[in-house]
C-alpha cells in the first residue's frame, strides 16, 4: 500500500531557512529569528509546518535542514513570537516494532511553550485507520491539522521586578491543594470573565483568603496543557482534573483568560509578593495519546520507540503502570532531559517553588522496576535549580512493586496515605488503632527516619483531591458518584468513613453536632502532627461533593468551591485558622527531628511520653489493648532540638485524644518544672477560653474529642 502524504500548501514567498543549532530544544526566539530544535532519534525527516495567525490555514512546510545528535534542527530569520506551528514527522510505520510516524498527523512540539486551539475529536487524529480490519496496525492518510492545536511561539520577557522566591522552611510549610479553576469559578470577588484562569486567581480577595488562612504553600492541580477525553466529551461532561498532559512547558490555553504566558507569571508575582509559595501537581508519568488504539498528537509521531515503555516482547502494546494506557520511558536520556528541562523551565521562568509528581514511582523505573538511584531522580538532587524546589512525590503507581511510601531518596517528601488511613480509622472508632496513630502523630519514623530524612518528609493528609472531602467523611459511608454516569463503579469503595447515623444531609442537631466535632478532630490531628501538613481547599469550611469521591469529570458546582458558607461553616473556619496559628506558635508541633520516645541520660528527659488515662506511662498492655481508645502524647520542650547536646527551651505541651464514644477522665501529669496546665484547644468546645487546669486534676474528656494544653511554668507567671 502506497502511503501518501497531504500536499504541501502553495508558497509565493518561501522562508529563509538556516542550519541553526540543535539546542535549546524547543521554539526559542532570541531576538533576531526563532531557532526550531526537536529530537527524534528514528525519524527519516522532520517538516515544519507554518500556520496564519488563527491557525486554520497551513501556510509553509520547511524541511528542517540539520540533524545533529539526534536532534533535528533549523533557524528560521524570518519568524518571530507570535507565529503558529507544528510538526510533521516522517519515518517508518511498523507498529510491530514500535515506529508509528504518519506524516500525516500534525504534531505538538513537546517543547511547546504555548497552545492554540483546542482538540477536536476526529477520526484523522489516528494515525491508524479506525474500521479497518488491521485495526492499528493499517494506515491512515487523513490531514490532522484542522483538529489538532497548535504551538504558538512566545517572547519570554517578564519583569519580575523584585520577585523572589518564597523559600518557606519545611518545619513551616502548610500546603494547600486546590483547582485553579474550581477555586475562582463561583468566587464573589472574581469578575465573571477572569473566573476559571490565573488572571481570576490574582483577584485581590482570594489571595487574601487564603493568606489570612494561615497557610504557606499554594499546590495547584495540573495546570500543563491537557486533552479532553472524547468519551467524557459526548456525555457533555471534561476531564476537570487535567491528569491528561500533552504538553509538559505550555499552561492550559483555557487558564489563560488574557491569551498570554504573562498571566500565570503575574498570579506567581502576586502570590510571592503576599508570601505565598507556588506548588504544581505534574503530570510526567504517561500523556494523552493513550495505548495503541489512542490518537497521534506529539510524541508517538515523533518517535514513539524514544518516549514510551513498550513491551519488550511485541512492541506494538504499551506498558501501562500508569493506569492511563501508555507509560513515558523515564530510562531514555532523551524523556529524562525532557522532564528536568520542563522542571527548570516552571522554576526558573515562571518562578514555580516546588512539584508535586503524580504516580512518582513511574518517574523512578527502570525496565526491571522501581530503583532510587533512577537517572532522573539522581539527576534532581543534584541539579542546582531542582534542589532549591520542594520535590513531593505521590510515591505509588499501578505497576508491579509500585507502593514506595518511604521509598524516596533524601530530598524528596512523600505523600503518606499510611497517615490518612490510620487517622480515618481512629478517628472512626476503629480497634487496634493506638500505636499506628503514635507512629503518624510523631511524623511515621517508621517510614521516613533513615538516611538523614526529617519528618518533614511525610505529607500527611486526611483528604486530597481524590476522594471524599472532610464534610462527606464524616457524612457518607458509601461514595455517590451517579453523576460520573459511571453506574457509581469509579471511585474508591474504602473510604474508611463514617456517616454518624445517617447518610447525607441531615436535620438532626446531634448528629450534625458530632460531624463538625469530627472535623475539628481531623484538622487537630493534622495540624498538631509532625510532618508536613497539607488541607483541600474547602475543607476548611466544610465544603461537599455530595458523597462524589472522584469529581474529576465534574466541572460543575460538583467539583467547584461554594462560597456561600453558612455560619457552622465559618466557625470551622476560624477553628482551622486558630490551629494554624499554634502550629506556628509552638515549634513542638514541627520539629525537625524525629520523637522516638528514648531517655537522654544526659539531659535527663524524653521528648515523647506517651500516657495512660490514669496519668501514669503507657505500659505494653495499654499499648496492645484493642479496646484501647484513649492516651496522652506529652512533648516535653526541654528535649534536644537539634545535633546539638544542649536543652531545648520549647513550650513543653500535652496532647490528649479519645475516639471512644464516652468522656474519658484523663488525669493531667505532673510534669518537672511546672505549676499547672493551660488549656488551648478542646475539640468538644472550639469557643472555649484558655483556662488554668492543676496537676492530676480529673479533665472529663468528651467521647470523640482532642484536647491540647500548655505547661505553664513558674517564671512565666
Amino acid at each position: 500500500m502506497s502511503k501518501k502524504t497531504p500536499a504541501a500548501p502553495e508558497i509565493l514567498n518561501p522562508s529563509r531557512i538556516r542550519e541553526g543549532q540543535p539546542f535549546p530544544l524547543g521554539a526559542t526566539w532570541d531576538g533576531l529569528g526563532v531557532n526550531f530544535a526537536i529530537f527524534s532519534a528514528n525519524a527519516t525527516k522532520v517538516e515544519l509546518c507554518l500556520f496564519d495567525t488563527d491557525g486554520e490555514t497551513e501556510l509553509e512546510r520547511i524541511e528542517l535542514p540539520e540533524y545533529t545528535d539526534e536532534i533535528w534542527h533549523g533557524y528560521l530569520p524570518d519568524a518571530h513570537p507570535g507565529q503558529i506551528y507544528g510538526y510533521r514527522v516522517h519515518g517508518p510505520y511498523d507498529p510491530k516494532n514500535g515506529h508509528r510516524f504518519n506524516p500525516n498527523k500534525l504534531l505538538i512540539d513537546p517543547y511547546a511553550k504555548q497552545l492554540v486551539g483546542e482538540l477536536k475529536w476526529s477520526e484523522a487524529l489516528f494515525g491508524y485507520t479506525i474500521g479497518h480490519p488491521d485495526g492499528d496496525l493499517s494506515y491512515d492518510e487523513r490531514d490532522s491539522a484542522p483538529f489538532v492545536p497548535k504551538c504558538k511561539i512566545i517572547d519570554p520577557a517578564f519583569t519580575w521586578g523584585h520577585d523572589r522566591p518564597v523559600q518557606v522552611p519545611w518545619d513551616r510549610t502548610i500546603i494547600y491543594e486546590t483547582h485553579v479553576r474550581g477555586f475562582t469559578m463561583q468566587h464573589p470577588s472574581v469578575a465573571e470573565d477572569m473566573r476559571g484562569t490565573f488572571g481570576g486567581f490574582k483577584t485581590p480577595e482570594v489571595i487574601d483568603y487564603v493568606r489570612k488562612l494561615g497557610v504557606s504553600s499554594i499546590e495547584f492541580l495540573p495546570i500543563h496543557a491537557y486533552v479532553q477525553d472524547q468519551h467524557l466529551l459526548e456525555k457533555g461532561m471534561s476531564n476537570y482534573w487535567g491528569y491528561n498532559s500533552i504538553a509538559f512547558f505550555a499552561p492550559h490555553p483555557k487558564y489563560l483568560a488574557s491569551g498570554k504566558i504573562s498571566e500565570f507569571k503575574e498570579m506567581v508575582a502576586h502570590l510571592h509578593n503576599a508570601d505565598l509559595e507556588v506548588i504544581l501537581d505534574v503530570v510526567y508519568n504517561h500523556t494523552a495519546e493513550g495505548n495503541e488504539l489512542g490518537p497521534t498528537l506529539s510524541m508517538r509521531g515523533i518517535d514513539n520507540a524514544s518516549y514510551y515503555r513498550l513491551m519488550p516482547d511485541d512492541k506494538r502494546y504499551y506498558i501501562n503502570d500508569s493506569g492511563t494506557g501508555n507509560t513515558l520511558d523515564m530510562s531514555h536520556p532523551c524523556v529524562v532531559q525532557m522532564v528536568t528541562d520542563s522542571l527548570r523551565y516552571w522554576a526558573e521562568e515562571m518562578h514555580v517553588d516546588g512539584f508535586r509528581f503524580d504516580l512518582a514511582t513511574i518517574l523512578g523505573r527502570e525496565h526491571d522496576g522501581y530503583d532510587e538511584r533512577h537517572g532522573f531522580l539522581v539527576a534532581c538532587r543534584q541539579d542546582p535549580v531542582l534542589a532549591k524546589t520542594k520535590l513531593i512525590a505521590e510515591p505509588w503507581d499501578c505497576g508491579p512493586g509500585g507502593y514506595q511510601v518511604g521509598g524516596f531518596p533524601p530530598g524528596w517528601a512523600e505523600w503518606n496515605d499510611q497517615y490518612r488511613d490510620t487517622v480515618r480509622a481512629f478517628w472512626k472508632g476503629d480497634g487496634d488503632q493506638l500505636p499506628d496513630f503514635a507512629a503518624r502523630l510523631t511524623g511515621s519514623g517508621d517510614l521516613f527516619n533513615q538516611r538523614g530524612r526529617r519528618p518533614f518528609s511525610s505529607v500527611n493528609f486526611i483528604t486530597a483531591h481524590d476522594g471524599f472531602t472532610l464534610n462527606d467523611l464524616v457524612s457518607y459511608n458509601d461514595k455517590h458518584n451517579e453523576a460520573n454516569d459511571e453506574g457509581n463503579r469509579d471511585g474508591s469503595s474504602n473510604n474508611i468513613s463514617w456517616n454518624h447515623g445517617v447518610e447525607g444531609p441531615t436535620d438532626d442537631p446531634e448528629i450534625n453536632e458530632l460531624r463538625f466535632r469530627q472535623m475539628r478532630n481531623f484538622f487537630a490531628t493534622l495540624l498538631f502532627s509532625q510532618g508536613t501538613p497539607m488541607i483541600v481547599a474547602g475543607d476548611e469550611f466544610a465544603r461537599t461533593q455530595h458523597g462524589n469521591n472522584n469529581a474529576y469529570c465534574q466541572d460543575s458546582e460538583i467539583g467547584w468551591v461554594n462560597w456561600e458558607i453558612p455560619d457552622e461553616g465559618r466557625s470551622l473556619q476560624a477553628f482551622v485558622r486558630k490551629l494554624i496559628r499554634l502550629r506556628q506558635r509552638y515549634p513542638m508541633l514541627r520539629r525537625g527531628r524525629f520523637l522516638v520516645g528514648a531517655y537522654n541520660e544526659e539531659l535527663g528527659v524524653k521528648d515523647v511520653t506517651w500516657l495512660a488515662p490514669h496519668g501514669e506511662e503507657m505500659s505494653v498492655e495499654h499499648w496492645e489493648d484493642g479496646n484501647n481508645r484513649c492516651m496522652g502524647m506529652l512533648l516535653d520542650g526541654r528535649a534536644q532540638p537539634t545535633g546539638i547536646r544542649r536543652t531545648g527551651s520549647d513550650a513543653t505541651l500535652l496532647l490528649v485524644v479519645n475516639s471512644h464514644h464516652d468522656v474519658v477522665n484523663f488525669s493531667l501529669p505532673e510534669v518537672p518544672q511546672g505549676i499547672y496546665w493551660n488549656r488551648l484547644i478542646d475539640t468538644n468546645n472550639p469557643n472555649a477560653r484558655a483556662e488554668r487546669f492543676e496537676f492530676n486534676d480529673q479533665y472529663a474528656l468528651t467521647g470523640r474529642s482532642m484536647l491540647l494544653l500548655e505547661l505553664i511554668k513558674e517564671e512565666e507567671q
